[in-house]
């Protein structure tokens, strides 16, 4: 695993590395507190965004994450963020996460691109043999749209993580293993064909 800045490109997504000259339009489109309902962190403010832009730079920097901005190509305009993190080259294996989209550019084919994207790139280019998702178990919308991607649930770890206002929650985890990508690849690649803004809602 080569682990470095790279942009993902896709049809209507572009994925490109995150730095701090991306805090203007990232506090832009994290400013909605229901972002950040089933989060661990909060960033509706640009003090708030600004920390979590740093931490996110700061696990890059070790090289235990790559921290991208989410970019409608349309318009240019910076619309969310997501993650590779906990990324371990010995074991071929890494996360992908701390996912957010601007509320007008929700349940449309934005995240099922962007997950095609890194999903891709961990399989075909870095040759994982796993990589893990996660959410919290309250979230019922990210639980069925992991699911209906072709992750596995694998469990529930009880009170895992502190959120930012102080309750402790438990997190359900899923996986993709190298040898089920074909048949995720198939089945987000089928998503993308039969995509329409009206009548899909993308993973």
């Amino acid at each position: 695993m080569k682990v470095e800045p790279v942009t993902l490109e896709g049809k209507r997504v572009r994925l490109a590395p995150m730095t701090a000259e991306h805090l203007g339009a990232l506090t832009r489109a994290g400013a909605f507190p229901e972002l950040w309902k089933w989060t661990r962190a909060l960033a509706d403010t640009p003090e708030l965004m600004k920390e979590y832009v740093d931490e996110a730079l700061a696990h890059a920097g070790t090289g235990m994450a790559l921290p991208f901005i989410t970019i409608d190509k349309a318009s240019g305009e910076v619309i969310g963020s997501t993650r590779f993190g906990n990324i371990d080259p010995g074991n071929q294996r890494v996360e992908i996460g701390w996912t957010w989209i601007t509320p007008a550019f929700q349940r449309t084919h934005v995240n099922t691109e962007a997950k095609y994207l890194m999903l891709r790139h961990a399989f075909e280019v870095w040759d994982c043999v796993r990589v893990e998702l996660k959410t919290d178990a309250l979230n019922q919308k990210s639980r069925n749209a992991m699911l209906r991607m072709g992750a596995k649930e694998e469990g529930i770890l009880r009170k895992h993580m502190v959120c930012y206002d102080g309750r402790f929650r438990d997190t359900v985890f899923y996986s993709v293993l190298d040898s089920e990508w074909p048949d995720v690849k198939r089945r987000l690649e089928s998503f993308e064909k039969r995509y329409t803004p009206t009548s899909v809602q993308a993973v």
